[in-house]
């Protein structure tokens, strides 16, 4: 395991987030080490996609807190990738050029290069299209690259297996695999299976306590 990412220790304490004045996620705690992951599950409005949205540092938290530690002093929005709904691609770019964005805002260090994360996703020939003109599983596949492009120990993936074929769920499940045996973390929101073994669960559909993680 390499050493940066030993002795990572994420912890949520009684969170609550709020849209609009009225609280979306509540009460919600959890923990979680080096290596371990983390399903987020709940029906369609449960707070899923919010909650992420709010650990990935895009929405802020109306009341507990969020501690990270281990590596450097660096914030959790700092030391996470992050891929929601939305791929986060610019069409008219490249498939290479979008990567090459990211690898430059999130800090290339160390990881793949783009041609090699496209490789790495099954898309080794696509780098000189431009993202408009592919699928939408290819286009998955792209942002999912940037996981790659740049070594950050967290990653937070909402419905990271949309429009993904079963080859490339099974490829990306592999990935995940890897990331975590380094030592990094995964926390996820998903209806479908990710092969995720031994994850820990987050419900947040059942009741206002059901905030532990199993």
């Amino acid at each position: 395991m390499p050493q940066q990412l030993e002795g990572l220790h994420l912890s949520a304490r009684s969170i609550l987030i709020e849209r609009g004045g009225r609280a979306i996620v509540k009460d919600i705690s959890f923990e979680l080490a080096s290596g371990e992951a983390l399903l987020v599950l709940g029906r369609n409005g449960a707070g899923k996609s919010t909650l992420l949205r709010a650990l990935a540092g895009f929405l802020p938290l109306r009341g507990g807190e969020v501690v990270f530690t281990g590596g450097d002093a660096a914030p959790l929005s700092e030391r996470a990738h992050y891929v929601g709904h939305a791929d986060g691609l610019k069409s008219a770019l490249t498939a290479l050029e979008n990567l090459g964005f990211w690898a430059s805002m999130l800090g290339a260090n160390g990881k793949l290069s783009p041609q090699q994360a496209l490789e790495k996703v099954g898309l080794a020939r696509i780098g000189d299209f431009p993202v408009g003109y592919l699928s939408a599983g290819q286009k998955r596949r792209v942002a999912l690259a940037r996981l790659f492009v740049a070594a950050r120990p967290v990653w937070i993936l909402d419905e990271p297996a949309t429009a993904l074929d079963v080859g490339s769920q099974e490829r990306f499940a592999q990935a995940m695999a890897e990331h975590r045996a380094s030592g990094g973390m995964i926390l996820a929101a998903t209806h479908a299976p990710l092969g995720l073994i031994d994850a820990k669960e987050l419900r947040l559909d059942s009741t206002p306590s059901n905030a532990g993680a199993a």
